[in-house]
């Protein structure tokens, strides 16, 4: 009965993890709405492919308007505004991710993120203010959204947005 048991506990265990998850429907149970990614401001690339990964550059807390969240965190923003202009700035990120690859079940990992926060002098939690792109990230992708990540205060982002993000993520090929 025992080995009755396990094998069909590790059977279940390999029918789930084979189960693709469907992120769309994970998205809007988070209350997350992707949209058309905006263009350069610039003259550069938003995304560029190496092989497997994508380079995004820095993206801002933009709106589907194409609105952002501007200011200073810790004069402007209090570190909770920050937290939700994090959290703005990775859907931004996920729907540049989403029209490069056209279907997120082919993240493999975010592997590595750049958090600059637009600062007040004296503001030093800027590590608090990225944890709302990570938490999304995490909660979106699970284990696979967990990255490496460096969090610094800026005196000033473009335009005055509040945070901006770097980030890269392996695909698959």
């Amino acid at each position: 009965m025992k080995t009755i048991i396990t094998t069909a506990f590790i059977f279940s265990f390999f029918l789930a993890s084979a189960q693709k998850i469907d992120f769309d429907k994970k998205l809007k149970d988070l209350g997350v709405e992707l949209y058309q990614p905006t263009q350069p401001m610039a003259n550069y690339a938003k995304v560029v492919r190496s092989d497997n990964l994508l380079f995004f550059s820095g993206h801002g807390p933009t709106f589907a308007d194409n609105t952002n969240i501007t200011g200073k965190v810790g004069k402007d923003l209090n570190l909770e505004q920050g937290y939700k202009a994090a959290r703005q700035t990775g859907i931004a990120l996920l729907s540049s991710l989403k029209a490069e690859v056209g279907d997120l079940n082919k993240v493999k990992r975010i592997v590595k993120v750049l958090g600059m926060v637009n600062s007040a002098e004296g503001f030093a939690e800027q590590h608090k203010v990225m944890n709302g792109f990570s938490d999304l990230m995490v909660a979106v992708f699970g284990e696979k959204g967990k990255h490496a990540r460096s969090s610094v205060g800026m005196y000033m982002l473009p335009t005055n947005i509040s945070v901006e993000i770097e980030m890269i993520v392996e695909v698959e090929e």
